[in-house]
């Protein structure tokens, strides 16, 4: 990476304050620059481009999207922002996100826009006008383009106009620089409220909180405000369109594709000293190659290691007749990830004991996609892969009492002690999406065509569980597969994996031959 040093003293902000970049940890001596140096730097650029880009795919169902959101808070300004970069060391910063409610209603997905804010705002005649506020293209004459290292075009490539982004969203788009006064446009006692996505950029957030001091409402009532608003646009997303399924499918199959490398990459990983590094990058290779990236850390966890429930650390051995799980997902360029757990034999065959593990983990989840169906309940999928934990568990002796009483989780819920995860979440533009949805809307609702989740029981028996056979000890278990529901049953989007024993070392003895 080239050193960051501008050439200008460029004013940056933050991830958390707008603070110059030589204040953000560097100590560098800023070097100055002539007159005719800016005047050098600024000639001899061939013409830009003057053809707009098509209009997005997505751009229809995000503006769909919009009209719900419109609806449901008819008269009041909405801010909803994309975030800003994050610093990650000193002058460096991660690879930029959106906020997932920004992505959702913009269609604006893989690195795009950071500092963005969408604003919603009210109509006289009722709706909204959707204005989309970020910071365009800067000119090859300003010192931006040369001398910002967070910005510059030099620096990090060149950014849309306004126009591109009119063109692509149906947005319309305006400098950054006029949001303030946007946001305080006729906001008083008796004129328009202001809510705002919280969490999402505390710069927004502070500039909120001016526009609306003249409101009146205590901390509280707005705290009511902006809450309610996250909560709505975050179950938005609890049925997905068409769109959004297309991009799961996407998701899916890369993901897939990424299981495949892992099983390729086992003998190399064997003979590794942090085996579980080779199976977490040949994963990550392709999710970087054919999408965005992970959806979220990658879990490769080898032997005992499977028994904690988000091992991320990767650093362990690979051994030859151990089982490695890994919980993996490819997050495509919509930013739309899979999530997929598959436990697998080191060597291409399971053991006994394993075998024994892995089939009681399996029936759990058979159980599940047996309610996964229109009118049952959330909470169903998990109660019906716990009763076969639960019976499973009595069967080999391992419950102080019967498995109906340890169902009642009131009195007993000693099968938790080796399953202590839900069976089900959301999923789609978030691992775990909707989170912020009420439990109504969750997991007390009823399930419905569209809605997009998984299904993934386990069973985890540490080494050290002194409370369970010598056999089972460090032989940890998931399948996970993704769910889409639909008017009849459910399709399982992951199928193209493997989930029987036998098929599983089948497929391994096919990848390795």
């Amino acid at each position: 990476m080239s050193e960051q040093t501008p050439d200008t003293p460029e004013t940056v902000p933050s991830a958390v304050d707008a603070q110059p970049l030589e204040e953000r940890g560097s100590n560098r001596s800023q070097r100055p620059t002539s007159e005719a140096f800016k005047a050098f730097i600024a000639q001899g650029w061939a013409p830009r481009s003057e053809k707009l880009p098509q209009r997005l795919e997505v751009a229809d169902y995000a503006a769909a999207r919009r009209e719900k959101v419109s609806e449901a808070f008819g008269g009041e300004r909405l801010v909803l922002p994309a975030g800003p970069l994050k610093v990650r060391s000193n002058d460096t910063d991660y690879r930029f996100r959106p906020h997932s409610a920004f992505a959702h209603l913009t269609g604006l997905g893989t690195d795009r826009e950071p500092d963005a804010v969408l604003v919603l705002d009210p109509k006289p005649d009722g709706g909204h006008d959707s204005v989309l506020y970020f910071r365009p293209r800067a000119g090859r004459d300003t010192e931006e383009f040369y001398a910002d290292a967070r910005y510059g075009e030099l620096w990090v490539g060149a950014r849309p106009s306004l126009e591109e982004v009119e063109a692509e969203t149906g947005l319309h788009c305006r400098h950054i620089d006029q949001l303030p006064d946007a946001l305080r446009k006729d906001v008083g006692a008796d004129g328009v409220r202001v809510r705002v996505v919280p969490g999402a950029d505390p710069r927004v957030e502070r500039e909120v909180a001016e526009a609306r001091a003249a409101n009146g409402l205590t901390d509280e009532e707005y705290a009511d405000l902006d809450n309610a608003l996250a909560e709505f646009v975050s179950e938005l997303r609890l049925v997905k369109d068409a769109w959004e399924i297309k991009q799961m499918r996407l998701a899916v199959h890369a993901t897939a594709r990424g299981f495949a490398e892992i099983v390729r990459a086992l003998p190399d990983a064997v003979g590794h000293p942090r085996g579980e590094r080779v199976v977490e990058t040949a994963f990550e290779s392709v999710a970087r190659r054919e999408g965005n990236g992970v959806g979220y850390d990658t879990i490769a966890a080898a032997g005992n290691h499977a028994c904690t429930l988000h091992w991320i650390r990767n650093d362990g051995v690979v051994r030859e007749g151990e089982l490695v799980l890994v919980d993996a997902g490819v997050e495509v360029d919509s930013l739309y990830t899979a999530d997929v757990t598959r436990t697998l034999p080191v060597n291409g065959e399971f053991t006994d004991a394993q075998r024994k593990v892995y089939q009681a983990v399996l029936d759990a989840a058979d159980a599940a996609f047996t309610v996964a169906k229109p009118g049952n309940k959330f909470r169903d999928l998990h109660d019906a892969a716990m009763k076969v934990i639960a019976d499973r568990l009595a069967e080999w002796g391992l419950l102080p009492v019967s498995a109906e009483e340890s169902l009642d989780t009131e009195k007993g819920g000693y099968h938790r002690r080796w399953m202590v995860h839900g069976t089900s979440h959301h999923l789609g533009i978030d691992v775990h999406d909707c989170a912020q949805a009420r439990r109504e809307m969750y997991l007390d609702a009823e399930l419905r065509p569209g809605m997009v989740f998984t299904i993934e029981p386990g069973l985890y028996f540490k080494a050290d569980d002194l409370s369970v056979p010598e056999e089972l000890r460090g032989i940890g278990v998931r399948i996970e597969d993704d769910v889409l529901l639909t008017e009849d049953g459910c399709e399982n989007l992951s199928a193209m994996l493997p989930r029987k024993p036998d098929e599983i070392e089948e497929w391994m003895g096919s990848l390795r031959s």
